[in-house]
């Protein structure tokens, strides 16, 4: 179902100017939320979806993708000489949906609220 879909950073500069600017029409949107701290990932969807209610919109989420655990393991010796240890690192990232309909306009007032750091917003919108 990605056609015709429209991917927008959390600006959502790219709806200016293209005829997107009727306030009755409702979208599907989609936010995905990925970070490598699950704190703050959960405290930018409980005020994401919080922001939501308060507008009375349709929510679904927050759904919680499978946790993506990206491993090197490397030897701890520079030079290859000596007993044989390894070094394990490993960097674990979480992810987050929410599901929206509702008007863009709408949308960019909720998604204007303060995003922890280390918090990747991204906003996919799709025409009903």
């Amino acid at each position: 179902s990605s056609k015709g879909c429209l991917r927008a950073r959390v600006t959502m500069t790219t709806l200016k100017g293209k005829g997107f600017e009727e306030e009755a029409k409702v979208h599907r949107i989609r936010i995905t939320l990925t970070s490598r701290n699950v704190r703050n990932l959960e405290k930018v969807c409980a005020d994401l979806i919080r922001g939501a209610k308060d507008k009375e919109l349709k929510v679904k989420g927050p759904v919680r993708i499978p946790t993506k655990v990206l491993r090197i393991t490397t030897r701890k010796s520079p030079c290859g000489e000596g007993t044989n240890t390894w070094d394990r690192f490993e960097m674990r990232i979480h992810k987050r949906l929410i599901d929206l309909h509702s008007p863009s306009e709408i949308v960019k007032q909720i998604t204007a609220i303060s995003i922890e750091p280390g918090v990747e917003v991204e906003v996919t919108i799709a025409d009903i």
